[in-house]
C-alpha cells in the first residue's frame, strides 16, 4: 500500500478498521478490570480502578511521547527524502527513549507506590485493593511502553494490521483472564491485575514478530546529530504524551476532589465515568493514528490535496463517532452502572445526573484529540502542544478545582464539558481557516491520486 499514490479514501478506510481496532481493544483492559472488579468488590471496586486509573495514563502517555513522536517523523522524512535509513534514525531514537522511560518509571513505582496511590486519592481500604492489583503490573512495567511505541511505527511501517491483531489477541486474553481469575479461581481484584500483565506480554510477543516479516523496514542505525533530532522526536510526541498524562493528573484532581466534597459513592461512579470517557478518547486516538501516517507523508511530500483529502475523512468520522457516543451515555446512564459494578441504592440515585452532566464532553472529546494528531502531522506543534496544556491541565485542572468550591459540589461534573467547548472553538476556526486557504480543492480531484 502507497501512502503517496493509493486511492486516498481506502487506504485510509484500511488504516481507520486497523487503528480503531488496537486504540480500542487497548482501552478494553481498563474497561474489563473495573467492571470485573466492580461486581467482584462492588462501588469499593469500582473506587479502587478511579485511583489505579492514573497509573495507567503514566505507563501510556510515556509509550507514547517516544513511539508517535518518533513515527510521525519517521513516516514524514521517508515522505520528504524517500530514504529509509534517514528515516530509521528516528526509529532509533525512539527505541532508545522508550528504553530510558521504561527504567525510570518501573523505579518509581516500585519504590513509591503508596505515595502515588495517597496522591492519587486512595484512603486506607482502597490502598489495601490498589496494591493487590499492581503486584503483577510492576513486574512487567516495560513491556506496557514498548507496547504503545511498537504499535506506533508498525502503524507507519504498512503493518497496521499485526498491531491490530496483536492488541486484539491480547485483549482477549484479559478479558478470559479476568473471568477465569478473577470469579473462577476467587483471586478478586488481583486476579484483574494478573490477566492484565499476561495480555499485554501475549501482545508484545506477537507485535516482535512483524521484525521476521517482509514487510518490515524497521532497522536500528547509527544516528548522527542525535541532540538536534532527539529533541524533534521529543517536540513532535509531547502534545500525545501530555494529552495522556494530563488524563492522569486530571483523574487524580478529580479523586482528591470526590473525596472531599461527595464521598466513595461518588468516586465509584467517576471509576465508571474514566473508563467510559477513556473508551471515547481511544476512539480519538484510533481517528488520530489513522490518518496520522497519511497526513505526515503526504504533508512531507507537499501533496496538499491529498493531505486536506484525510482531513476532511478524519472530521467525519469524529462527528458520527461523538454524537454516537454523547447519545448513548445521555440516553443509557444506568445501564452503565450495572455494567460496570453491583450498585447500591445510594449510587444508583446519583448515578444518573453525574454520568449524564460529564458525558456532554463527549460531544467534542474526539474532535480535540484528532486536532493534535492532525498538527503534528502538518509541522504545527506549536498549536498542538497549546492544545494539550490548555485542554489537559490549565482549563480542566482549574474548573475542577473551583466549581465546587465557588458553587456546589455537583458542579464538578460540568469541568470537562466547559473545557472541551472552550477548547474547540478557537481549534475549530484554526481548521476552518485551512479549508479557506484550499477552497479550490475539492475532493473529487483526489479521489483517484
Amino acid at each position: 500500500m502507497n501512502l503517496l499514490t493509493d486511492n486516498v479514501k481506502k487506504v485510509y478506510q484500511k488504516y481507520l478498521v486497523a487503528a480503531f481496532g488496537s486504540a480500542l481493544i487497548g482501552c478494553i483492559y481498563g474497561l474489563v478490570d473495573t467492571a470485573v472488579v466492580g461486581q467482584y468488590h462492588g462501588p469499593e471496586g469500582a473506587a479502587t480502578m478511579a485511583v489505579i486509573a492514573p497509573i495507567w495514563n503514566i505507563l501510556y502517555s510515556l509509550g507514547l511521547f517516544s513511539g508517535i513522536g518518533g513515527a510521525v517523523l519517521f513516516s514524514r522524512v521517508f515522505g520528504q527524502t524517500q530514504n529509509k535509513n534517514k528515516a530509521n534514525e528516528y526509529f532509533s531514537i525512539s527505541l532508545l527513549l522508550t528504553i530510558m522511560f521504561s527504567i525510570i518509571i518501573w523505579g518509581v513505582l516500585l519504590i513509591f507506590e503508596e505515595h502515588l496511590f495517597t496522591l492519587f486519592g486512595a484512603d486506607e481500604a482502597l490502598m489495601i485493593l490498589a496494591k493487590r492489583y499492581l503486584v503483577p503490573i510492576k513486574m512487567i512495567v516495560p513491556v506496557f511502553l514498548m507496547n504503545k511505541f511498537l504499535i506506533a511505527f508498525l502503524t507507519n511501517d504498512s503493518n497496521p494490521v499485526l498491531a491490530t491483531k496483536a492488541v486484539l489477541m491480547g485483549g482477549l486474553f484479559n478479558v478470559v483472564g479476568d473471568y477465569l481469575f478473577v470469579f473462577v479461581f476467587d483471586m478478586g481484584i488481583s486476579g484483574a491485575g494478573l490477566a492484565t500483565a499476561g495480555g499485554a506480554i501475549l501482545t508484545l510477543a506477537i507485535l516482535t514478530t512483524h521484525f521476521f516479516s517482509k514487510k518490515n523496514t524497521l532497522r536500528i542505525v547509527k544516528i548522527s546529530h542525535l541532540p538536534r533530532k532527539l529533541l524533534a522526536v521529543l517536540n513532535t510526541g509531547f502534545s500525545t504524551f501530555f494529552i495522556d498524562i494530563s488524563m492522569g493528573i486530571v483523574t487524580m484532581l478529580f479523586n482528591r476532589q470526590i473525596m472531599i466534597h461527595l464521598g466513595t459513592n461518588a468516586l465509584s461512579i467517576y471509576g465508571i465515568i474514566v473508563n467510559i470517557g477513556t473508551f471515547v478518547q481511544c476512539c480519538g486516538y484510533g481517528i488520530g493514528q489513522a490518518a496520522q501516517p497519511l497526513l505526515s507523508v503526504n504533508y512531507g511530500a507537499k501533496k496538499i490535496k491529498r493531505t486536506i483529502a484525510t482531513l476532511k475523512l478524519s472530521l467525519s468520522t469524529v462527528t458520527i463517532i461523538s454524537i454516537g457516543w454523547a447519545f448513548v451515555t445521555l440516553m443509557f446512564p444506568t445501564a452503565f452502572v450495572y455494567l460496570f459494578m453491583a450498585p447500591t441504592e445510594a449510587v444508583l440515585n446519583i448515578a444518573p445526573f453525574i454520568i449524564r452532566s460529564y458525558s456532554l464532553s463527549f460531544l467534542l472529546l474526539p474532535f480535540n484529540i484528532f486536532a493534535t494528531y492532525y498538527f503534528q502531522s502538518t509541522e504545527k506543534p506549536g498549536i498542538s502542544f497549546a492544545i494539550s496544556v490548555t485542554r489537559g491541565l490549565v482549563l480542566s485542572g482549574g474548573l475542577i478545582i473551583l466549581l465546587p468550591t465557588l458553587f456546589n459540589a455537583n458542579t464538578i461534573w460540568f469541568a470537562m464539558p466547559i473545557t472541551e467547548l472552550l477548547v474547540a472553538i478557537p481549534v475549530g476556526i484554526i481548521i476552518f481557516k485551512s479549508f479557506k486557504q484550499n477552497d479550490s480543492i475539492e475532493y473529487n480531484d483526489v479521489e483517484n491520486n
